[in-house]
This record gives C-alpha cells, structure tokens and sequence, in this order.
C-alpha cells in the first residue's frame, strides 16, 4: 500500500505565501506522476498543478500560472508547491495525488483525478482579504 501526506496549509493574508509538501511512502517502488488538487466548498475538485516523473513535464492551471511553482525530490518520492501571491480564490483544500503504479497513465493525463490511486487527506488553505 502507499500512503500520501501533505504538510503546509494555512492561514494567509492575500498576497502572501504559502509550501506545501507531499511524501509517498510505502509500495513506491517507481512514480509516473503526482499532482496537487484542491476542492472548494461547493466546487469540484481540480488539478492546480501537476508533475510527470518520466520527462519533468509539468502542468499547471490557468487560474495560478505565474504565482504556483511544482517541484519534486524524486528520491523521496515528494513534491512541493510554492503559491505566492495568493489570493482569497485560492482558498480551498488542497490535496496530493499520487500514480506509482501507472495503471491508468494511458488513459488518462496526469491532470484528471482519475488517473491517481492514491490520495493524501488533505490540507486547508485559506487567504484572507
């Protein structure tokens, strides 16, 4: 089994910055790709940004090119995520997704949600105003 746990949320006033971290730990013998998504109240979970382990492909969404930055430790199996210049719509929770196992990586992105078998619990980010 693999096990994912995000560190790092909080509480910051806009314009402020943020890290967080994720490990996989466990049956994690290779990784295709990790990612991070965050869910609002009322919203669906989306893909903010996202790492390929196989050529350092990255993705991120629209709505934070410019102010989030993904990185990896490939051999710690972890990623990080630096928000700066956050804003109150960035106010969500924010959830590590891993692949190690590849099953779905010719079906799906490694943007979609379904892609990923394993989930951290999620860590709280609010901005204020």
């Amino acid at each position: 089994q693999v096990q994912v746990v995000e560190s790092g949320g909080g509480l910051v006033q806009a314009g402020g910055s943020l890290r967080l971290s994720c490990a996989a730990s466990g049956r994690t013998l290779r990784m295709y790709a990790m990612g991070w998504f965050r869910q609002a109240p009322g919203m669906e979970r989306e893909c903010v940004a996202a790492i390929s382990w196989s050529d350092d492909g990255t993705y991120y969404a629209d709505s934070v090119k410019g102010r989030f930055t993904i990185s990896r430790a490939s051999a710690e199996n972890s990623v990080f995520l630096q928000m700066n210049s956050l804003k109150p719509e960035d106010t969500a929770v924010y959830y590590c997704a891993a692949d190690p196992l590849g099953r779905r990586s010719g079906s799906y992105l490694y943007t979609v949600a379904r892609r990923y078998d394993f989930w951290g619990q999620g860590t709280q980010v609010t901005v204020s105003s």
